[in-house]
């Protein structure tokens, strides 16, 4: 297993600080906290944290999109969460002082910086503004996995399919011709988030792009009539 290639970055000139919850922090917070981090960098395919290890810190993503899995009874993977540039991952294991109950890997090339779980939790008691931040990722993260949740046992695979395509967008944004959602997923890791087979994910994919919901070309979905594929997600305004 490659290692991750180690890296300096400065918490005050982060590009994405701003869209983290370490943008309540003074000057000299940040100054402090760039003492007890450590940064790196993660080839694509690479596992960030790994399913029942023991967590040492939090981790903040630089740059790079992550897929947090859990593997089921089965041995099949299920996609439970995506992340993307100022996300902090593997907190729940870390405030709970739990094994890690899923993975994270990289969706491709990622630079990711892990937070001293001593330094961190310091933080948290000296500053409630960033304590009431965590809070505030944890209750949308908790949103997210339980529309998921509700998703996968009242919807059918079709609508779950569009749903899938919309939360990448929402999740990840355009590329710059404003239709190409801005990620490269394998069809089965597509299956995995949607919950159905690779062969009924390429399926519906074909379909939706005979009916000029979306366009495909290789790894690459583009969204070319938007309120056709939320009427098939069957999502209420």
């Amino acid at each position: 297993m490659k290692k991750p290639v180690h890296f300096e970055t400065g918490c005050a000139h982060c590009n994405v600080r701003m869209h983290s919850v370490f943008n309540v922090l003074e000057s000299d917070q940040l100054n402090e906290m760039n003492m007890h981090k450590s940064c790196s960098t993660y080839k694509k395919g690479q596992y960030v944290f790994a399913e029942n290890g023991l967590p040492t810190g939090l981790f903040c993503v630089n740059s790079g999109k992550i897929k947090i899995t859990t593997t089921g009874f089965d041995g099949k993977e299920q996609i439970l969460r995506l992340a993307k540039s100022g996300d902090i991952v593997g907190y729940r294991a870390l405030i709970s002082n739990e094994r890690y109950a899923s993975s994270a890997v990289t969706l491709e090339d990622a630079s990711i910086c892990i937070i001293d779980k001593a330094y961190f939790f310091k933080a948290l008691e000296s500053t409630p503004k960033l304590m009431f931040e965590v809070v505030k990722k944890m209750s949308r993260d908790l949103k997210e996995a339980e529309d998921h949740i509700v998703s996968l046992s009242q919807k059918n695979v079709r609508e779950r399919m569009a749903e899938a395509l919309l939360f990448l967008k929402a999740t990840y944004g355009f590329e710059a011709d404003q239709q190409t959602i801005n990620v490269s997923l394998t069809r089965e890791e597509i299956a995995d988030y949607v919950g159905t087979s690779t062969e009924s994910c390429i399926r519906l994919l074909s379909e939706f792009n005979q009916d000029k919901m979306i366009a495909l070309n290789g790894k690459k979905i583009s969204i070319i009539n938007l309120p056709m594929l939320i009427q098939t997600a069957n999502i209420e305004d």
